[in-house]
């Protein structure tokens, strides 16, 4: 095991020098600054999931990594907010590479459950059973030469948004857009029209889950810079009728919970939503948004490429690991098998959005 001592603590445990080191490793490796990977996305967790911990893996000199897990029944791991966390993964030094199960045993963990596993990874990475697309929209030269390869990758699309803009402000009245909106009235608006979607879609309302609605809470009053919540709204005649709430760095906006009003739904505001975050993303200096894994159209529409993350889990041998192994594997194996046959995967949505209506009913 590469580092002299490994302690477990509390997320609330980390100090300012914790999250400075942390941030240091994490600019030194190269990667994108997700906020789903900066220790405040950590400590925020920790407030709301009691058996959230970090391994801070230390040697003489001080902490050279950390690894931010959960910890469930029989020792069954999970990556930090697992269900709504887009990027995953250890924080390590250059040359620190403990052994991944030898970590887990560290932590008192039999196995440790991921879905967004950031690419480079090289601890988790062979324990890696799935590797998935995350789109991904590249602004660092500004918008507007955004919008001229939009233009040019898919015309119609571009001049049919912006059309549409237009009609919904002759028709229903003046549209404005505020990029970072302080009115917790629509952060509300948006969670109605979030669980109203999941319910209508047939999928499980994550907004029903008091942990994560009082997370998006503590992330939208944060003002720490590594990760922080920014809602942005489209108004129609003074009403939101679109939002979106994700997180920031300084220079990475992470889109995590985007909504709109089906009354407007003629009028794709969530595709003029999302033009229009990603123009004012670009003026405030990011310079990379990441949409998440999983498939949707309007992310094929808008994306320059695709990063890859992964799914998996490392698992011990013993009870607590084969507790695991029944318990995900079969799940992950059905998913699995639905995704590669893209004709099953759209009748299983179709499925699921009929008894989501009857639901609703």
């Amino acid at each position: 095991m590469s580092g002299k001592r490994i302690d477990v603590i509390v997320p609330g445990e980390l100090g300012a020098d914790d999250r400075k080191i942390w941030r240091e490793i994490r600019a030194a490796s190269g990667a994108p600054a997700n906020p789903f990977m900066d220790p405040a996305f950590t400590v925020a967790v920790g407030r709301v999931r009691p058996r959230a911990r970090v391994a801070v893996l230390r040697e003489e000199a001080g902490p050279v990594g950390y690894f931010p897990h959960e910890r469930a029944f029989a020792g069954r791991g999970r990556a930090i907010g697992l269900g709504v966390s887009d990027s995953q993964g250890a924080v390590l030094r250059p040359g620190i590479r403990p052994d991944a199960r030898a970590l887990l045993r560290a932590c008192g963990l039999s196995s440790w459950e991921f879905d967004n596993l950031e690419a480079g990874q090289a601890l988790f990475v062979p324990h890696a059973v799935e590797e998935l697309a995350s789109p991904v929209v590249d602004l660092g030269a500004g918008f507007e030469r955004y919008a001229e390869s939009l233009r040019r990758a898919s015309p119609g699309f571009l001049r049919q948004t912006l059309a549409k803009e237009r009609r919904l402000a002759r028709q229903v009245g003046e549209v404005r857009f505020v990029y970072d909106e302080p009115d917790p009235g629509a952060l509300r608006a948006l969670m109605r029209w979030k669980s109203a979607q999941y319910r209508r879609t047939g999928r499980r309302d994550r907004f029903a889950q008091a942990w994560i609605t009082r997370l998006v809470d503590i992330l939208a009053r944060s003002e720490d810079p590594g990760c922080r919540g920014v809602l942005s709204v489209l108004y129609a005649a003074g009403r939101p009728v679109a939002a979106h709430f994700g997180l920031r760095s300084r220079t990475v906006l992470s889109w995590w919970f985007p909504a709109y009003d089906p009354a407007y739904g003629k009028y794709s505001p969530g595709l003029l939503l999302h033009l229009r975050m990603l123009e004012a993303a670009a003026a405030d200096g990011i310079g990379l948004v990441d949409l998440g894994s999983g498939p949707a159209r309007y992310k094929e529409s808008f994306k320059t490429r695709d990063l890859t993350v992964h799914e998996g889990a490392v698992v011990c041998a013993g009870v607590g690991g084969a507790v695991h192994r029944l318990g995900r594997e079969p799940v992950r194996a059905a998913r699995r098998f639905v995704r590669e046959r893209p004709g099953l995967a759209h009748g299983a949505a179709r499925t699921l959005e009929g008894l989501g209506r009857l639901r609703v009913r």
